[in-house]
């Protein structure tokens, strides 16, 4: 199925969680926020929110700097 992932489409696995993707990305859930459709998606339910074809998602990472 296909989904957009920061403006770039890509092809994944039909039932993929928000969990699993992540975890195929080598993104550590902890220094992430996740917007799904314009929506954010709290951390705790990453794993019950399964994706849906041409979901839009924006993966923002935290980064530290000084």
């Amino acid at each position: 199925m296909r989904v957009t992932i920061n403006g770039e489409e890509r092809q994944i696995d039909d039932g993929l969680s928000l969990a699993q993707l992540i975890e195929q990305l080598k993104m550590n859930p902890k220094f992430i926020a996740v917007e799904r459709n314009r929506e954010l998606v709290p951390r705790a339910v990453h794993a019950d929110c399964t994706l849906e074809e041409n979901d839009q998602l924006e993966i923002v990472t935290l980064v530290g700097g000084g």
